[in-house]
């Protein structure tokens, strides 16, 4: 195996499931592989809200002149996404080497492709003489493999039921699982405005430094500005995020409560804190591309984020005539919620299927929307691949519509393979986003 697509080819092999969720072979190999940092290390978990709070800790420890390192998950297009050191993919060689290592020990342990991928980036961080590495959890918390690193700060975001087959189908079992990542004695972040009793509990049992959002900090806003203020500090006339929608000041508050919570070890000035939220990016959270039609990509996949998508969508609804929806997403969510809850907001439908066998069809959706829809005045209608769906909606689109991509990463990575479309006289062109 010499390519980077071999390697992730091997590690899809290995394992009969693809989940397969437990500490100990991940520990095992961590260990032989003598894996660990010499920098603090920030781990974030939740349903929704994780990428965003990852984004915004990395824009600000940039912008304070820190070298970073972030692992997050899934990708959107390259799996070299998952791994960013200093801001930027690591390089395909790297990881090839790191792949190389995890094999060299590995014996017969058989691991997922989660987990494997998962060694090899913790070994490539290790690795690069960073000042800060960022953890976004993959799946839960107490049994994913990220959790084999003990990190100096845990951050836990918004909770909602999403896998409730691995974690329990209610907000406190799920909690729990997420709490899972907190350790005793070092900072503990929920930025969940109303957390699972679950995650409170576990907090004050293992003896965590424990911050909650309304109690040790608290944010506040109108429209030109916005306010937070935290244990020993605040901050004051604060533009908003460079991330749009409305639920980002509570990722934005979660990450300022980290960043206080570790300003020992860490200090950043108020300029960074400023310069990291105006310049941080990251694709696909609401993520409004300006033309005619707009095009906004967000991969909301889960009832939670999807109730926050169409929030932001109704918000802006004055300035479009008509919104477009190309919708594809995993047959394991809870589509029936997800489309009742923005069949209001859409105006058309374009279903697509997903290039892979967990994902529901674009039929099985179509026939799905076709029996919880009430509105009689919107079409809709089934496609093979994302990009086809985009494009048949760029042709219909007026310059006044907007075409909105939600659902899994696979929905939104299928139409930017070839860059960010351009949706200019209905013929999406695979120009690179600059």
């Amino acid at each position: 195996m010499k390519t980077l697509e071999e390697w992730l080819a091997h590690c899809e092999r290995l394992h009969p499931k693809s989940i397969d969720l437990g500490l100990e072979r991940v520990r095992g190999l961590a260990e032989r592989m003598q894996l660990r940092f010499d920098c603090p290390v920030i781990t974030v978990a939740g349903t929704n809200g994780k990428g965003s709070t990852c984004a915004m800790l990395e824009a600000i420890l940039t912008e304070a002149g820190y070298r970073t390192g972030v692992y997050t998950s899934p990708h959107l297009v390259h799996f070299e996404e998952r791994c960013r050191i200093h801001g930027e993919s690591a390089p395909a060689e790297q990881l090839v080497a790191a792949f190389e290592r995890v094999e060299g020990v590995r014996g017969d342990v058989l691991l997922t492709y989660f987990e494997f991928t998962t060694l090899a980036i913790l070994d490539v961080l290790a690795h690069a003489q960073l000042d800060v590495v960022i953890l976004e959890v993959g799946l839960g918390g107490r049994l994913d493999a990220v959790n084999v690193i003990d990190a100096d700060c845990a951050v836990i975001t918004s909770i909602d039921i999403d896998h409730a087959e691995l974690l329990g189908d209610t907000r406190e079992q799920i909690g729990l699982e997420k709490a899972g990542i907190l350790r005793p004695g070092r900072p503990a972040v929920v930025s969940d405005p109303m957390p699972p009793q679950s995650v409170i509990d576990h907090a004050n049992a293992i003896g965590a430094d424990l911050w909650l959002l309304g109690r040790d900090f608290n944010y506040s806003g109108d429209p030109q500005q916005w306010a937070w203020a935290g244990r020993g500090r605040r901050y004051a006339g604060l533009a908003y995020p460079a991330l749009r929608g409305a639920n980002q000041l509570i990722n934005a508050s979660g990450a300022l409560a980290a960043l206080t919570a570790m300003r020992q070890q860490l200090p950043v000035t108020a300029q960074a804190v400023r310069n990291g939220f105006a310049l941080v990016e990251l694709p696909a959270r609401f993520q409004v591309v300006p033309g005619k039609p707009a095009l906004v990509l967000d991969v909301a996949h889960n009832p939670h984020a999807v109730a926050a998508l169409a929030q932001n969508l109704e918000i802006q609804r004055a300035y479009y005539s008509s919104t477009h929806a190309v919708f594809g997403a995993m047959s394991d969510k809870d589509l029936t919620a997800i489309l009742t809850r923005m069949d209001p907001v859409i105006d058309c439908w374009y279903f697509t299927d997903l290039p892979t066998p967990r994902a529901a069809t674009g039929a099985a959706l179509h026939a799905l929307w076709q029996s919880v829809s009430t509105r009689k005045d919107v079409g809709a209608a089934v496609f093979k691949t994302p990009q086809i769906a985009l494009q048949a909606a760029a042709m219909v689109a007026a310059p006044a519509d907007r075409i909105v991509v939600f659902g899994s990463f696979y929905t939104v990575g299928g139409v930017l393979e070839q860059g960010i479309p351009n949706l200019q006289a209905g013929q999406p062109s695979s120009g690179k986003d600059g």
